[in-house]
């Protein structure tokens, strides 16, 4: 899945993925989130150290963006954990919630500052 970057080498990285979450859904869908998705994402122990944060935007009123975010040691673990389980969970939220939700991952990777 991301296999363009592996050449880069195995460093630790941040898997985000950002969901839109309707206004209908939103109570609901963070309980889902915190309860059930984000346990069973780390349940493994490829994803750690996970995050769920609020993107504040003033601008939407048709619902709310959230961030989660999951630290894994390198490209190759999180491609396993994409195709053994990452597969079905999204599945399981696209399946609960339908229209109701949309997201989009994104790979980030920590870049050292002068001390």
């Amino acid at each position: 899945m991301y296999k363009k970057f592996q050449e880069k080498g195995k460093k630790m990285i941040i898997y985000n993925t950002t969901f839109h979450i309707h206004k209908d859904i939103v109570d609901e869908c963070l309980e889902y989130l915190k309860n059930s998705y984000i346990p069973k994402a780390s349940e493994s122990g490829i994803l750690y150290s996970p995050y769920l944060r609020r993107i504040l935007d003033l601008r939407n009123e048709e619902g709310e963006s959230f961030s989660v975010q999951f630290h894994t040691r390198d490209i190759d673990s999180l491609n396993e954990w994409v195709r053994k389980e990452g597969g079905a969970l999204q599945q399981d939220l696209i399946g609960r919630y339908k229209e109701k939700i949309a997201g989009f991952s994104t790979l980030l990777e920590d870049i050292e500052l002068p001390k």
